[in-house]
């Protein structure tokens, strides 16, 4: 089917109480694997990319081969602007065609953050396409961004940052961090549970790659209907590679090593899909 936006996904997932899980996809291999583990468990699914990876190849060919895949799918698929980190790059991403744009302000003051933020909503607006945005600041490193020590979400800012940007989705900042975790993340339930009272739009958790899966549902219990997977794909998929290359130095052909990469993603991302309670949910 055609790609479709986020905005009914993560409606629907609040609504009967489960996520969407967000892949980051950096080749090919990537996108097949997350569509397929999709169809196969009757689940809805978001691609993402990065402002890096777009560096790297740019929108148009990310979106064209997910559209392309996409289209031969019997699951919604959206594409999403993961971090967009200026106004120029999520209109560059509207115009291009994703059918979903993230804006991250979230290293600015709350104000700057909040005129940022709905410059780009307001621009989407029209088009009908979502505006996910970040407040307090989730940890960590990854490709470009750097989170430092974090920050975490306040609830009653959380509410006036809601109320005067308009956004479709908020993620939120309690606890999670980008990149690998040195030990046991300590995830904030207890926060989340406070700005679930204030926020009634659908929320999002970053930095999920690590985080156990009991937490994550239970994270989900508590209002978040989008879950962002990123780290752990790129560590499958360079695994799958490594096995194949280390295991016989003549092989030259990328189908063959390309190949094991992309079986160990779709495996990953089975298994976060059922830790999301999407399962069967890929009809809207």
């Amino acid at each position: 089917m055609p790609l479709v936006t986020s905005k009914e996904m993560l409606y629907q997932a609040q609504k009967d109480h489960y996520a969407v899980g967000a892949f980051n996809v950096e080749n090919m291999e990537m996108i097949m694997a997350v569509i397929e583990a999709g169809e196969e468990m009757q689940s809805p699914v978001i691609l993402q990319t990065t402002p890096s990876t777009v560096n790297y190849a740019g929108l148009n060919l990310y979106y064209a081969s997910v559209k392309a895949r996409a289209e031969q799918a019997s699951i919604p698929v959206a594409l999403h602007l993961d971090h967009g980190s200026s106004y120029e790059l999520a209109i560059k991403a509207l115009k291009e065609g994703y059918t979903s744009i993230m804006i991250d302000g979230s290293h600015y003051s709350l104000e700057k953050n909040i005129a940022l933020t709905k410059r780009v909503v307001d621009a989407c607006r029209p088009h009908l396409i979502p505006v996910e945005a970040e407040l307090g600041r989730v940890g960590g490193k990854e490709d470009d961004l750097d989170g430092g020590n974090g920050g975490l979400t306040s609830p009653e800012e959380a509410a006036y940052f809601v109320e005067k940007t308009g956004i479709d989705f908020l993620a939120v900042s309690i606890g999670t961090a980008h990149g690998v975790y040195k030990g046991e993340p300590n995830v904030r339930v207890d926060l989340l549970k406070q700005i679930k009272k204030k926020v009634s739009i659908p929320l999002v958790l970053h930095g999920t790659s690590g985080v156990p899966d009991d937490v994550v549902r239970e994270c989900i219990q508590e209002g978040i209907c989008k879950v962002n997977y990123a780290t752990d794909l790129r560590i499958a998929y360079t695994k799958g590679v490594r096995q194949i290359l280390e295991g016989d130095e003549s092989i030259i052909d990328p189908k063959l090593y390309g190949k094991r990469g992309k079986e160990l993603v779709k495996r990953y991302v089975a298994d976060r899909i059922s830790a999301c309670r999407s399962i069967g949910r890929g009809k809207l």
